[in-house]
């Protein structure tokens, strides 16, 4: 070999990269510490765009087509290197092709629960997972920011390191969306397409990135809140206390149960619930729940006996005037004649 030709080898004439693998997000050429030539030829195919970095400074970006490096499409690097005149010699730089292309159904997912502000529920802890799928909008500012000097960056690698991210910039987007964790569940499409517009911005000025679509698969709250919610939803369905009392006397009815339920299924059946909770006795006896005084004066844990439900719901119905009763202190009170009242 002549010396021509080792000079001819030591330099680098045709610069391009070809990927079959689908999973590449930026490649650095491997230019094997040799310089490259001028007019050589680059060649970005679709979907790709090269990036020239020159001592860790950004020079030109080429998009996809057949480029001759000459000085006329090199302005920035020529600028960095100090070319006054234009270049004749060979000269180094680092490029790294960049895929464009839609990259679909990455998955994201909280590891810990996330804490959200609910105008419902107060504070709550949300655990989220779904999918998203994303493209490269900046290159300069992903290669900075993301992939780094990585010399093959794959979308595995970009997924983990984008997890924790991706759920930050969920968790704030959920916070300004303001969207009520009660309606999460049956809006997953709605709830992805409303925090699109709130990630996007974030995403892109930070690590140039831009999600084509977002979609929440799944928003989970601990087994404490879903009772809580699954407790609401009945009430919502059974409307007030009057109703949900019926209710209970009807499955005691179904049922065939015996005691509380059982005698209020007896009483709607028979409609006369009022003169059967009113004896004629100076005193109230059902379920062992005997009231007291000439009047028969009732405590609400007395009330809730009898109506098969429970203490906070008696007071709830009181504290809204359904139930008549009186106040005393702190302390609820009530006659038979206000509860017969309420159930007739």
């Amino acid at each position: 070999m002549g010396l021509k030709d080792f000079v001819k080898d030591e330099l680098i004439e045709i610069i391009e990269f070809s990927d079959d693998s689908r999973d590449t997000l930026a490649f650095r050429f491997p230019d094997e510490d040799r310089e490259i030539k001028r007019g050589a030829q680059l060649i970005v195919r679709e979907s790709q765009a090269a990036q020239f970095v020159y001592l860790g400074q950004f020079g030109d970006l080429f998009q996809p087509g057949k480029h001759r490096l000459t000085t006329d499409n090199l302005p920035l690097l020529a600028t960095l290197k100090g070319w006054k005149y234009g270049f004749e010699s060979p000269f180094k730089a680092d490029v790294y092709f960049v895929t464009t292309r839609l990259f679909t159904g990455n998955k994201w997912g909280t590891s810990n629960p996330i804490m959200a502000r609910d105008e419902d529920l107060g504070v709550v802890r949300l655990r989220a997972f779904g999918t998203y799928d994303f493209r490269v909008i900046d290159v300069p500012r992903f290669l900075k920011e993301v992939a780094g000097t990585d010399s093959h960056y794959r979308v595995a690698e970009f997924v983990d390191a984008m997890r924790s991210r991706i759920v930050s910039v969920f968790s704030d987007a959920l916070a300004t969306s303001k969207i009520a964790t009660l309606d999460v569940a049956g809006r997953y499409r709605e709830l992805g397409e409303a925090l699109l517009p709130l990630i996007n911005p974030v995403l892109q000025a930070k690590y140039g990135l831009e999600l084509a679509s977002f979609i929440v698969e799944n928003v989970s709250v601990p087994p404490e809140v879903e009772q809580a919610i699954d407790k609401r939803a009945e009430m919502t369905v059974i409307g007030n206390l009057n109703d949900f009392v019926k209710y209970q006397m009807a499955q005691g009815f179904v049922t065939g149960g015996s005691g509380a339920a059982g005698v209020g299924a007896e009483m709607a059946v028979g409609l006369a619930m009022a003169q059967q909770l009113m004896p004629v006795a100076g005193s109230l006896q059902v379920s062992g729940v005997q009231a007291s005084g000439p009047d028969g004066v009732l405590t609400p844990a007395d009330a809730a006996k009898l109506l098969n439900v429970s203490e906070a719901d008696v007071i709830a119905s009181l504290e809204s005037g359904d139930l008549k009763g009186r106040k005393i202190g702190s302390q609820w009170r009530l006659t038979r004649a206000q509860l017969a009242q309420f159930l007739n």
